[in-house]
């Protein structure tokens, strides 16, 4: 039984066990007795330093014992060990050498909060999207089989990954080979059941034994000569594990089903991993955990725990000071919460959909408040996108919720299913730009650049909190497939009105009006425009629309300043000032332009803050830009009149 912790530990707990494990070699220098104790210092460990740097920490929780016994059954990184989905990984951080450098996890020039290649020869894939595990484990033993190599290969699948349609695909193509796989679904009732007790793990012991499958193959081999036997003895098999396991579809895939069995049991998983070693075949194990397993709280609440915020120990704060507490302010995703439960009460065609983040998307309360019209589809990004096609074809006005950067993994449903067909749904893209401390598998930093090529899509950008709001009215109201993109977080503030009113679609807004330079700023990044447009005196506009773009108004600016400068957070290729350009060409116009947004590289993980700043869209950063590309100018005008 694992202990039991009710509060988080402000100062590093002993662990003396643990302490001497810089990589898994000298785990494996153990007894097995001494895994319970590893297991307690662990989880412990875990805990302290997660209170110390923030992060995921629940699903963390729930795989100790599991990521123990992985370790001490196989010899990674020689075997190869993928996990699904990431930010289950960092008990397997602690024990593959980044013990002392979990404390800076997600930090500017610390370690990543998901398996990352680049990082450590344990991470063997990266993971920030669900999913992949059996596909990316698959190919790694196909692999593995081509260069006659004995390497045992396994994918931990777990956290809600299952439900996913790639995670099937996977499945369905493991069965027709004969690939050295062994599949752990962590099923932590994000999953599939809860269906332990005495007979299924006494069967599940019998089933992974070494004289039961020995028994196994040598009948197989046996029966092989009398097709009708040996069908028979299949089924008889299936049925048999069908009467006390709800694996019977694993079966029919062609995968030797074992489970479910307790993933909190260390010395049964142990047992169970060591006997499954042996196995050349497809094999999925199905072990039940539980989310937050040893911290009462998260235990209590799954959802809420999921992550942490740093935790600043009071002791810190000099006693004559008192924190002030922030006005509060209000986070997109809740401002388009509040609108999306505004709208439902207006038109009851209006259906919620989202896959599998209803609560990072704003939707909690209008999921209590229309349950009837609330869906969650799971980690199905594909499925909700033609879900929400097929309610449109029917009149309903579908609202899919979803993370930019996980809109990507439903492109083709987005074109085929909703562009091409001009159906009415709205996409609420949550996420967009870049995210901070998630890093680069979760930053929305493509999402203009595929939305604004796809025929009939509109695309808009708000600058602030009560334009997000009228814009999701605005897409609401339109007759046709809609995006509006909003970032993680909160805006600067401004005051959200009540009525909802549909923009004028396609035109933006002067903000500040100036000389010589125009900035068109599309997105949340206007107070950052503003403050660079008063060092130089600049014209800012809000432009509001990527598509349709406001023509009109891009001529005006062209026209009446000498230099056009555009600012996005989004990729530059492809992006909002390409179709400024796009326009501009179009319409023969030479006027020098400068595009600023997000550059051709991935942006690592650190505050939203520091990478704005590296890549130069805080205020400093575009008016010096600004002031570089001006230079440049005056030296092409001079070198220009030198050759007269």
């Amino acid at each position: 039984m694992s202990k039991k912790f009710t509060h988080i530990p402000l100062t590093r707990p002993e662990t003396p066990l643990l302490d001497t494990v810089g990589y898994p070699v000298d785990l494996r220098k153990f007894d097995e007795q001494q895994l319970l104790q590893l297991a307690d210092e662990l989880r412990a460990y875990l805990l302290f330093s997660v209170g110390r740097s923030g992060g995921h920490f629940g699903a963390g929780l729930g795989v100790i014992e599991l990521t123990i016994a992985l370790h001490y059954v196989y010899n990674t990184p020689t075997d190869r060990l993928v996990w699904d989905v990431g930010h289950q990984t960092y008990p397997h951080k602690i024990l593959t050498g980044r013990r002392d450098a979990l404390l800076s996890v997600r930090q500017e020039q610390g370690i990543s909060g998901f398996p990352k290649r680049s990082e450590s020869k344990y991470d063997t894939f990266g993971v920030g999207h669900s999913s992949t595990s059996i596909s990316a484990a698959l190919g790694m033993a196909i692999a593995a089989q081509l260069d006659n190599l004995d390497r045992q290969v396994v994918a931990v699948i777990g956290d809600g990954a299952m439900t996913a349609g790639m995670a099937f695909e996977a499945l369905n193509h493991t069965a027709h080979t004969d690939a050295n796989l062994l599949v752990v679904l962590n099923d932590n009732n994000m999953s599939i059941s809860r269906n332990v007790g005495g007979l299924a793990t006494y069967f599940s012991k019998v089933w992974s034994s070494r004289f039961y499958n020995s028994i196994r193959e040598g009948g197989k081999k046996a029966l092989k000569a009398i097709p009708s036997a040996a069908a028979f003895v299949r089924k008889t098999e299936e049925h048999l594990k069908a009467m006390v396991a709800p694996g019977i579809v694993f079966e029919e895939l062609g995968f030797n089903y074992i489970g479910p069995i307790d993933g909190h049991d260390l010395p049964l998983l142990v047992q169970t991993l060591g006997n499954l070693r042996d196995l050349r075949e497809p094999v999925l194990l199905h072990i039940i955990t539980r989310k937050g397993q040893g911290f009462v709280p998260a235990e209590d609440d799954p959802i809420g725990y999921h992550a942490l915020n740093k935790i600043e120990p009071e002791a810190t704060l000099p006693d004559a000071i008192t924190p002030q507490a922030k006005p509060a302010t209000p986070k997109f995703q809740d401002v388009f919460g509040a609108w999306l439960v505004d709208m439902a009460e207006r038109d009851e065609n209006l259906v919620g959909i989202t896959p599998a983040m209803c609560e990072g998307s704003g939707m909690k309360r209008f999921s209590e408040r229309f349950p009837e019209r609330f869906h969650d589809v799971a980690i199905a990004e594909q499925h909700a996108v033609t879900f929400a096609a097929g309610l449109a074809c029917e009149g309903k006005k579908p609202v899919v919720a979803i993370y930019s950067t996980f809109l990507q993994r439903a492109y083709d449903q987005l074109i085929h299913d909703v562009a091409l067909q001009n159906l009415d749904v709205l996409f609420a893209l949550d996420r967009a730009g870049l995210v901070g401390e998630d890093g680069a598998s979760h930053a929305g930093s493509f999402d203009i650049s595929y939305l604004r090529c796809i025929p009939n899509m509109v695309v808009m950008t708000p600058a602030d909190e009560n334009e997000t709001r009228q814009m999701l009215y605005t897409g609401y109201v339109h007759k046709g497939p809609a995006a509006v993109r909003y970032p993680r977080g909160c805006g600067d503030g401004q005051a959200i009105e009540k009525n909802m009113t549909a923009l004028p679609l396609g035109k933006g807004v002067i903000r500040r009006l100036g000389k010589g330079i125009a900035i068109l700023n599309f997105g949340t990044l206007l107070p950052q425009a503003l403050a660079a447009a008063e060092r130089l005196n600049a014209t800012v506009a809000d432009m509001r629309f990527v598509k349709p773009l406001d023509t009109q108004l891009v001529n005006e600016l062209a026209s009446g300043h000498q230099l056009l400068v555009t600012i996005e957070d989004n990729a530059v290729m492809g992006g909002a000032g390409s179709a400024v350009s796009e326009h501009l060409a179009a319409s023969a116009s030479a006027q020098p332009i400068l595009h600023l947004g997000l550059p051709d590289r991935f942006i690592d993980h650190a505050s939203r803050e520091a990478q704005l700043s590296a890549v130069g869209l805080d205020a400093e950063g575009i008016t010096q830009a600004t002031e570089q590309y001006l230079d440049k100018l005056r030296s092409a005008e001079s070198a220009s009149a030198a050759l007269g």
